[in-house]
């Protein structure tokens, strides 16, 4: 384990570099969707990573989100997300990540988040712990909900769709301290891990988004659920995450009817 960690740290690092190179320049915008924003440090990013594992890894599988690599049957799988945060890359915001994990047999059992503007790395291993630039971290201890900071993300297709997130997030505000919107479900997640955020939740997500994420989440003692309290897998397109103290009152919220108070 230690020597995928070494590689993923690596990868991450150069991915961030990368980032921090080109970053507030110009970028070739392309859309995935009708906002959804892709550029070409994603592209590069992504090459840089895949790059980096093939190498060291050639019978590993790979899913990313910017292309498609043909599965090899591999019980070992890396997930990338190259660039989360790329609508606050492009426009010069710097709250941006690089996100790579390792699935083995079905479960996640390493996570790398590497943040290049602040120089934050978080780490985290199955049994592990979690880890800040090498120093151990946890979850916060704040409770109940009106006492908490939360974070939440909304889906590119929230206009046309009814599960933007809206009623959810309207709900919240009558009942936490407050709500951050930040644009980086990777750096969201790993901010709950650092007892920075006290929860979080989102819908619509891929497992690159939140691989990484959860498993930091958990190592650093969170609890990590669907929206119904099931067990979480990374397939499952809606997450909460919290310090465990509250996560009931989060669920109890997400429970509630749209717009209700």
């Amino acid at each position: 384990m230690n020597q995928y960690l070494a590689t993923a740290i690596a990868a991450a690092r150069a991915a961030g570099g990368r980032q921090r190179q080109s970053y507030e320049q110009t970028h070739l915008i392309e859309f995935k969707g009708e906002i959804n924003l892709v550029t070409e440090v994603d592209k590069a990013c992504e090459e840089l990573i895949v790059s980096a594992i093939r190498t060291a890894y050639p019978d590993h599988d790979i899913i990313a989100e910017e292309e498609d690599y043909a599965r090899r049957g591999s019980s070992s799988v890396w997930i990338i997300d190259p660039l989360d945060g790329t609508t606050n890359y492009a426009h010069g915001f710097p709250w941006f990540c690089v996100s790579i994990a390792l699935e083995q047999e079905g479960e996640v059992v390493l996570g790398v988040i590497y943040q290049p503007f602040t120089d934050e790395l978080f780490t985290a291993t199955k049994g592990g712990g979690a880890w800040l630039n090498g120093r151990p971290i946890r979850v916060s201890q704040r409770s109940p909900l009106r006492s908490c900071l939360l974070a939440t993300g909304f889906p590119y297709d929230r206009t046309p769709d009814n599960e933007n997130n809206f009623a959810h997030f309207y709900n919240f505000q009558f009942t936490a301290r407050a709500i951050r919107r930040a644009g980086s479900a990777a750096l969201d997640l790993a901010c709950v891990a650092a007892g920075r955020l006290d929860g979080y939740w989102e819908c619509k997500l891929n497992p690159w988004d939140v691989a990484a994420g959860s498993l930091i989440v958990r190592e650093a003692g969170g609890r990590v659920s669907g929206y119904g309290g099931e067990t979480y897998d990374i397939r499952n397109h809606r997450i909460v995450a919290s310090n465990g103290l509250i996560h009931d009152e989060i669920l109890a919220v997400l429970a509630q009817k749209e717009g209700g108070r």
